[in-house]
């Protein structure tokens, strides 16, 4: 009774708990990695259902590392939300020119990340 996986690439430890507080009562699994290169990697591996990525990280950005997913077969369709919290004009549109499929700004409230990734992933 497995539910979808959701990729969640993100540097900030606090941030990662509240997604984890957040898709506990889901049917979601959750894995992490905490940065860009990482997230390239394990997205790769693990082949999640959506990604859900940070834009500031270190190694490689989360632009950089949507670029990535997209070059390769086995994510190019993959779902990906970009979050950031540097909600500057033109932000939006870099996320989608990187090949994001949402985007999300912070400070959001939990119940709005979880009915994007609702819509986007329905639970089982």
């Amino acid at each position: 009774m497995s539910g979808k996986t959701i990729l969640y690439v993100e540097d900030n430890e606090m941030n990662r708990q509240i997604v984890r507080d957040l898709l506990k009562r889901t049917r979601y699994q959750l894995i992490e990695a905490h940065d860009g290169e990482a997230g390239v990697t394990k997205a790769l591996e693990a082949r999640p259902d959506l990604i859900l990525m940070d834009i500031q990280l270190p190694k490689i950005s989360g632009l950089e590392a949507t670029r990535r997913l997209r070059a390769e077969a086995a994510t190019a369709s993959t779902p990906i939300i970009a979050i950031t919290s540097f909600a500057l004009s033109g932000d939006d549109q870099k996320a989608q020119e990187a090949g994001a499929t949402a985007y999300l700004a912070k400070p959001y409230s939990p119940r709005d990340l979880l009915g994007l990734i609702r819509k986007i992933l329905p639970e089982d």
